[in-house]
């Protein structure tokens, strides 16, 4: 597979891990969406967020991606706290960080391509046929054809459209992608197939990626950490050889099947809609 744009970044300091979350806190009216949240990674390491329900995992995701403001809690990447930057800042570290949507968040007006290259034209990073070249080779990348460049989000299935959203979370060549349920909807196969694309970033590119995911089994396998979260606190975190080993009850119930898992939701007015 060859990616777009391949550069090895430096190990980073082992000392100060290059993503470190410290106390996030985000309140939506009298609803805690997360509990002061907090967790690091290095650089080109994957992490795999598993919970249930209104557990919080997508409303990190988009504080990290500068989606949300953080109410409290830091937010530090590569030494610069994001969480609280200019705006300046904040838009400097969006240009380098990658996101795919739980809905995808296409814009139904514009033509695939310029879905996908829509940051990278937006900066002025890419003129438009140059931007066209690099969205047919991004398409390629998780499985349509040059054709589909050219079509509009109406015209695909939830699944092609689940993929241009991947395609346009790597376009700018992230140094952190966020993923939330990068495989839902699609078949063994393609989940294969975007699974091993995202090793493949993560290796080549020094990448790091948090990923949500209901996939137990892609988690356990393919990620280096796992984080699970229950309304809005971490409840475990660590490698994924430690998880035999964990004592925690409500990992075990999680292990049994599916991240939604069998833990019993307590009723406590969450909002559910807003916390997911």
């Amino acid at each position: 597979m060859t990616l777009p744009n391949d550069t090895a970044q430096s190990p980073a300091n082992a000392t100060s891990p290059f993503l470190k979350i410290k106390d996030l806190v985000k309140k939506f009216g009298d609803t805690i969406a997360l509990d002061h949240v907090s967790l690091s990674l290095d650089r080109g390491q994957k992490m795999a967020v598993i919970g249930p329900s209104a557990a919080g995992k997508s409303v990190l995701l988009k504080c990290l991606a500068g989606v949300y403001r953080a109410d409290s809690g830091n937010v530090l990447i590569d030494g610069v706290n994001i969480a609280k930057s200019s705006d300046n800042n904040q838009e400097n570290w969006a240009d380098r960080i990658g996101m795919l949507f739980q809905q995808n968040a296409l814009f139904d007006s514009l033509p695939i391509w310029q879905n996908v290259c829509f940051q990278l034209i937006e900066n002025g990073t890419l003129g438009r046929k140059q931007a066209k070249d690099r969205a047919v080779e991004l398409l390629g990348l998780v499985g349509l054809d040059a054709d589909s460049a050219l079509l509009h989000p109406s015209d695909l299935s939830g699944g092609m459209q689940k993929r241009v959203g991947i395609a346009r979370a790597i376009a700018n060549s992230p140094e952190i992608l966020l993923l939330d349920n990068p495989t839902a909807g699609l078949d063994p196969v393609l989940s294969n197939h975007i699974e091993n694309m995202i090793d493949t970033i993560a290796r080549k590119q020094n990448t790091t990626v948090i990923t949500v995911t209901n996939d137990m089994e892609i988690a356990q396998k393919r990620y280096d950490f796992l984080t699970m979260m229950h309304e809005g606190k971490v409840y475990w975190h660590g490698k994924r050889d430690e998880i035999s080993a964990a004592q925690n009850d409500h990992l075990a119930q999680m292990l049994k099947g599916s991240a939604q898992g069998p833990i019993s939701m307590r009723t406590r007015n969450r909002g559910q809609h807003l916390v997911a």
